[in-house]
């Protein structure tokens, strides 16, 4: 028998449904839940393999951004810097030193200034094209036709060459010099250039993943990639 004089539940008091009552939140409300340790981590890899670096602009989806260059986007860009080196070449070999040369020591040579000419347009026209490639490579990664054809070439590591690296990938370039041989020195430095070129171009068509050449093998591992 439920004793009169003891307090009788009200209404309000009762659970509704049947259900127990929710737990009161903890003093300063509900707290987040920290992450986990080492962070977030971020999904799976590319299937491709191409991760961005620091500062580059890595691979976008469906764009070919970051993968590396075709034969025809690097032929296209070596094109460009061979015109603009053949008339920075002209200026200052034909021009300047040469022209200088056979004014003023025609008579004392005689017919050995054309030797001398050879030498000296041979060596300056290997230091130009060495020079250029190697700086622009190392500083930049990108040469004025890379630049335009939007390449990028890239050291072992991952990031621009070192000058070492850059030096290596273009010493073919310095083949002019075997102009200085006497009668034959032009045609041997023009069918040297050649046959380094068609050797460049083979490797990099049958390397189908990393599109390397021999010179980019014999620099290290250096490879040119798309950029935009």
């Amino acid at each position: 028998m439920t004793d009169p004089m003891s307090p009788q539940p009200r209404p309000e008091d009762e659970p509704t449904g049947g259900a127990s009552a929710a737990p009161p939140p903890p003093p300063g409300g509900y707290q987040q839940a920290p992450p986990p340790q080492g962070g977030y981590q971020q999904g799976t890899p590319p299937a491709d393999g191409y991760y961005q670096q620091p500062g580059y602009p890595g691979t976008q989806a469906g764009s070919g951004v970051g993968r590396p260059a075709e034969l025809l986007d690097r032929f296209l860009a070596r094109l460009i810097d061979h015109v603009l080196l053949l008339v920075v070449n002209f200026v200052l070999v034909s021009i300047f030193v040469v022209g200088s040369l056979m004014n003023g020591s025609g008579g004392m040579f005689g017919g050995g200034s054309n030797f001398l000419t050879n030498v000296v347009g041979s060596v300056l026209g290997a230091a130009i094209y060495l020079g250029y490639f190697a700086y622009m490579e190392s500083s930049r990664g990108q040469t004025i036709g890379k630049m335009v054809v939007k390449l990028e070439t890239r050291g072992a590591n991952g990031g621009r060459p070192t000058m070492e690296e850059a030096v290596k990938r273009n010493i073919w370039v310095a083949l002019t010099l075997l102009g200085i041989i006497p009668f034959v020195g032009g045609v041997l430095a023009g069918l040297a250039q050649l046959a380094a070129m068609i050797a460049i171009a083979v490797g990099i068509s049958s390397d189908t993943a990393g599109r390397r050449g021999w010179h980019d093998k014999f620099a290290g591992g250096t490879q040119v990639v798309k950029v935009g």
